[in-house]
């Protein structure tokens, strides 16, 4: 559904001194500089796939979402979704993908949603029946209710998040790039828009490409991830098994009854974090069985937890190396 081949888009942007002289001086003659906010990125996704794309601030992410949905002309390289090529913004394909970006509204502002709605409906052109069907889906899956009466400018940022999807899902889209959707939202409304998200990519084996920085949302919902760093691609593959690739140890924590020395802790494996009576060890999968039975029977712990390392420490520890790898490479 989604083919992407050595893309590459790069701007031409224009750098000056501070200063009322070097803007005039930046009248008569301008400096350019080349920033390479995608540079050679490579992989496909199929109908149906939830794929995290994942990377730091500047990383290129966004950029590329805009080139898939089309809003961007690609430096080089080659991109279809659905069969099309996004730049080229044919209708059939507009009616087969939507883009939803968590800091950007497309609600009228003083209007309540369902003139926005009613908006759309006929953009897209699509039939009262089909789009009275669709609504009704929608309010059931996101609990619109009485929100759709409210201005837009009276609801709260989850009840106008909820909106949002909504009049972007109205058409019914078979691609989605969501670029932070959950951005700002407290923890119940991420579960509710999580839920969303994954309810409908079931119920219309809708393909789901999706940015976030909270990493709770990609673990609930993406099996497969990729990450970009600087403009390229680091890793494309399996969540669960990047995360056995990048450390396999997993953490244990557990509460004791009273402080333990750490001359006891030491001989249980390394200790990954302590606070008071709450200590995270890293424990290999070999050393598990033995480790977890000597911290309930001899140490007498409670609320004992076994968990793969976070995704953000995975994260960084990549981003760290890729960095040092790319400094390595632009040093004389």
């Amino acid at each position: 559904m989604i083919i992407a081949k050595n893309l590459k888009k790069h701007f031409k942007v224009h750098k000056r001194p501070p200063g009322f002289g070097a803007a005039v001086k930046s009248l008569f003659s301008r400096t350019y500089e080349t920033v390479k906010a995608v540079d050679g990125v490579s992989f496909t996704i199929e109908r149906g796939e939830r794929v995290g794309f994942l990377g730091p601030n500047g990383a290129g992410k966004t950029t590329t979402l805009k080139v898939l949905s089309g809003l961007l002309h690609p430096t080089s390289g080659e991109v279809t979704v659905e069969g099309f090529v996004p730049f080229e913004r044919s209708a059939e394909l507009l009616s087969k993908i939507t883009l939803v970006m968590g800091q950007k509204s497309q609600l009228i502002w003083d209007l309540p949603p369902s003139e926005t709605y009613a908006m759309n409906r006929a953009v897209f052109d699509v039939p009262q029946a089909q789009f009275d069907a669709t609504l009704r889906e929608l309010d059931e899956l996101l609990e619109l209710g009485p929100l759709v009466s409210k201005p837009t400018r009276q609801l709260s940022l989850g009840e106008r998040m909820k909106c949002e999807l909504a009049a972007a899902l109205l058409h019914q889209p078979t691609t989605l790039f969501l670029d932070e959707p959950t951005i700002g939202l407290d923890v119940a409304m991420q579960v509710a828009i999580r839920d969303f998200i994954r309810a409908y990519n079931l119920k219309h084996s809708a393909t789901v490409l999706l940015t976030s920085h909270y990493m709770d949302d990609v673990v609930a919902l993406c099996p497969r991830i990729i990450v970009i760093d600087r403009g390229t691609l680091i890793h494309d593959g399996d969540l669960k098994g990047l995360i056995k690739q990048m450390d396999p140890d997993k953490r244990v924590s557990f509460t004791t009854a009273s402080v333990i020395d750490d001359e006891t802790l030491a001989k249980l494996g390394h200790v990954h974090s302590k606070e008071g009576k709450r200590v995270t060890l890293k424990v290999s999968e070999s050393e598990l069985p033995s480790t977890v039975s000597y911290i309930l029977a001899t140490l007498k712990a409670s609320d004992l937890a076994i968990e793969d390392p976070p995704l953000e420490d995975i994260l960084r520890t990549m981003f760290g190396k890729h960095s040092a790898a790319a400094l390595e490479v632009e040093a004389p």
